[in-house]
């Protein structure tokens, strides 16, 4: 465990030496790929210098199953659906779904401090459902309200959850002309992701 602390803490130090970010291009990729690549990179040269030692233990590395453990996001895979995914697959499906749960968690919290906390935990579930699929009627009859308020409401916060998914996205590039393509990206890593949720 401490060796995997002293490698994470060893690896931020070597990304923020002066001139790290000159490999940064967005003409050859992603941001996040960049960081990725440079992680296993840097581990594979832990490695080597772990076995040229004469002296010492071998570093621990952490588990994909821990930190899926201990990540904050709520997505939920086993053992089985992780081990089948490419480490570089489950990287950008865990940024994904974190971009879209900072997203939903924004929401609820403005719609909590709006006194429509309710509405939400009503309508969430919602938001990217297609207008066939969202039981308008019982949801008039939950909340108590006419199916047209219901309706209204609904494209209210989708409108509003597009915007702040856009915001989130847009945290992750250094070019706001890069956003549209990243949440294309998003929704396509989300969608190949969804059939192992």
């Amino acid at each position: 465990m401490d060796d995997a602390q002293d490698l994470t803490q060893d690896f931020f130090l070597k990304i923020l030496e002066p001139g790290w970010l000159r490999h940064a291009d967005p003409d050859r990729g992603r941001f996040r790929s960049l960081l990725r690549k440079s992680l296993q990179n840097f581990l594979i040269n832990a490695a080597e210098r772990t076995r040229t030692r004469k002296r010492g233990g071998e570093v621990k590395f952490i588990s994909w199953d821990d930190w899926m453990a201990e990540a904050p996001s709520q997505l939920s895979m086993s053992a089985t659906a992780i081990n089948s995914l490419p480490p570089e697959r489950l990287f950008d499906l865990r940024w994904a779904v974190t971009v879209v749960e900072h997203a939903l968690r924004r929401l609820r919290e403005e719609c909590e401090s709006k006194g429509k906390r309710r509405l939400f935990h009503a309508l969430n579930s919602h938001l990217t459902a297609g207008r066939d699929e969202v039981p308008f009627a019982k949801l008039s009859a939950e909340l108590g309200i006419a199916e047209s308020a219901v309706i209204k409401q609904l494209y209210n916060l989708r409108q509003r959850y597009r915007s702040l998914l856009r915001d989130e996205v847009a945290q992750t590039v250094g070019d706001p002309a890069h956003v549209e393509d990243e949440i294309r990206y998003l929704c396509a890593t989300l969608a190949a992701g969804s059939d192992k949720l």
